[in-house]
C-alpha cells in the first residue's frame, strides 16, 4: 500500500516535470533560442509554445530591447603626449538572438573591450585641444568602428557617448591661465579699439566742426561784403544827385549833404560803446547854416511844385518858425 502511494507521488511529480518543460511561455521583448541534444534549432518568439522534453530544451534567454552598456573609465594619451582620462555609455540592441548567443562567449565584456579600443585609437590621433572640442566627431567615429565589427554578433549599435574627458589637474590649472591670458589680450585690443574709434570720432567731429565755421565765416563775410557794396552804391548815388544839383546851380544841395554827414558822425560819436564820452567843440554856426540850406531846399521843392500846379505861390516858410 505504501509502495503503491510512494510510486503515485513519483508519478506526479514526474508529471509536472514534463508540463512545466513542455509548455514555455516567452516574455515580452526576450526571444530564447532552441537546442535539441545541445544543438540550436530554431528561435521562440514572446508568447506561448510547446515542446518535446528531453528532446528540445531552451538553451540562451536573450534580452532583445535596448540596452545601456556602461563603459569603465582608462587613461588616453593624446597625439600631443596628453594623458587624459575617458569614459563613456554605450547603446546597442539585439537584432539576431541567435548570432547574439552563440557567436560571442561573453556579449557585454567583448563590447567593452571593443568600445575601449576604439576610444584609444580615435583619441590617439586626435591633439588635446581637438578631442576637448570635437566631441561629436569621437562619437561619429566610434559608433562606424563598433557597429561595423559588432555586426557578426547580431547587434545593432545606436549610439556612443563619450561622458567624460578629464585632463591631468596641472594640465587644466595651464589651460585655465591660457584662457585668461587671452581674454585679457582680448580686452586690451578691445579697449584699444575703443579708443582709436572715439579718437578718430573726435577728429571727425572737430573737421566737421572747423568746415562748418570756415563756411559761417565765408557766408558772414560775404553778406558783408555785399552790404558794404549796396551802401557804397547808395552813397554814389547819393553824392550823384548831390553833383547834378550843384551842376544846376542849386548851391544849397551841398549844405544838405554836409550838414546830414555831420549829423551822423556826431550820432555815432554819442551813442560809442566806450565809457568815457568825449565832447568836442562844434561850431554852432556850421549847424545852423546847415539847417538853413536844408530849409531853403524845402522852400524850392515847395515853389516847384506850386508853379507845376498853376497854384500861386505861397511864401516860404521862416527858419524857427
Amino acid at each position: 500500500m505504501m509502495s503503491s502511494g510512494f510510486l503515485a507521488m513519483v508519478l506526479l511529480v514526474a508529471g509536472v516535470i514534463v508540463l512545466f518543460k513542455t509548455v514555455r511561455m516567452v516574455p515580452q521583448g526576450y526571444e530564447w533560442t532552441v537546442e535539441r541534444f545541445g544543438k540550436y534549432t530554431h528561435t521562440l518568439d514572446p508568447g506561448l509554445h510547446f515542446l518535446i522534453p528531453i528532446i528540445y530544451g531552451v538553451g540562451r534567454k536573450v534580452n532583445m530591447m535596448e540596452q545601456v552598456l556602461d563603459v569603465p573609465s582608462q587613461e588616453v594619451i593624446t597625439k600631443d603626449n596628453a594623458v587624459v582620462r575617458v569614459d563613456g555609455v554605450v547603446f546597442f540592441q539585439v537584432l539576431d538572438a541567435a548570432k547574439a548567443a552563440y557567436e560571442v562567449a561573453t556579449l557585454e565584456v567583448a563590447m567593452i573591450a571593443l568600445v575601449q579600443t576604439n576610444i584609444r585609437t580615435v583619441i590617439g590621433s586626435m591633439d588635446l585641444d581637438e578631442s576637448l572640442s570635437n566631441r561629436e566627431r569621437i562619437n561619429a567615429q566610434l559608433l562606424n568602428v563598433v557597429d561595423h565589427a559588432t555586426n557578426p554578433w547580431g547587434i545593432k549599435v545606436t549610439r556612443i557617448e563619450i561622458r567624460d574627458i578629464q585632463p591631468p589637474r596641472d594640465l587644466v590649472d595651464s589651460m585655465a591661465r591660457q584662457m585668461k591670458a587671452e581674454r585679457d589680450r582680448r580686452a586690451v585690443i578691445l579697449e584699444a579699439e575703443g579708443h582709436r574709434s572715439s579718437e578718430i570720432l573726435r577728429a571727425e567731429g572737430d573737421k566737421q566742426a572747423a568746415i562748418l565755421q570756415a563756411e559761417g565765416q565765408k557766408e558772414a563775410a560775404f553778406r558783408e561784403a555785399e552790404a558794404r557794396e549796396r551802401l557804397a552804391e547808395a552813397e554814389a548815388k547819393a553824392t550823384q544827385m548831390v553833383s547834378e544839383a550843384i551842376a544846376n546851380g542849386d548851391v544849397q544841395a551841398i549844405n544838405y549833404f554836409v550838414a546830414q554827414k555831420y549829423v551822423e558822425a556826431f550820432k555815432e560819436l554819442a551813442t560809442a560803446p566806450n565809457q568815457k564820452f568825449v565832447l568836442m567843440p562844434m561850431e554852432a554856426s556850421g549847424v545852423i547854416g546847415s539847417i538853413a540850406g536844408i530849409a531853403e531846399l524845402a522852400r524850392e521843392a515847395l515853389s516847384d511844385q506850386q508853379r507845376k500846379a498853376g497854384a500861386p505861390r505861397q511864401p516860404p516858410p521862416k527858419l524857427g518858425a
